[in-house]
């Protein structure tokens, strides 16, 4: 009694038997494009385990580091993977620290789990630090911690930069 054709009687109420309508649409897709969501709220870039990246990243959206990076890395929010070793500075609204990050790490919101290692100086708003959490550097509070530039810190012990 159950058949492919009463499934599909539903859809289009009281048109009888018409099994190509359902085709249609599918087709106008391929013409008339629109995307799906606004042009300002992208998907999270995700950087996998395999991955090895030489090189400063910047997006205005979200990425997801499982890899390695040797750079700076600039987004909305980071999230740094328990794989993922990060050798620079970080900057971002939100960051979430699971793996490994050696430079200085400068964010709204920043959160350290019990997976972390960081070896850098953080500069933050908010900041939480689970048990467990590997930390070895300086912390400090600001209003706008996005908007320090490296020139804005105390100046390096060496003298460097005097």
């Amino acid at each position: 009694m159950f058949s492919k054709s009463r499934i599909n009687e539903p859809g289009p109420k009281g048109e009888g038997d018409k099994p190509k309508a359902p085709e249609a649409p599918m087709t106008k897709p391929a013409t008339d494009y629109t995307p799906a969501a606004p042009r300002g709220k992208v998907g999270a870039s995700i950087l996998s385990a395999d991955l090895t990246v030489v090189g400063n990243l910047k997006t205005s959206g979200d990425i997801q580091v499982e890899g390695t990076v040797e750079g700076d890395i600039r987004a909305h929010l980071l999230t740094v993977g328990e794989s993922a070793t990060i050798r620079g500075e970080i900057v971002a609204d939100d960051i979430v620290v699971n793996g490994r990050v050696i430079g200085r790490v400068r964010g709204l919101k920043v959160r350290l789990t019990s997976t972390a290692r960081v070896e850098g100086d953080i500069i933050h708003k908010t900041i939480a630090i689970e048990s467990g959490a590997h930390f070895e550097g300086s912390v400090q509070r600001q209003e706008d911690p996005l908007a320090t530039s490296r020139g804005a810190l105390p100046p390096p012990v060496s003298g460097e930069g005097v």
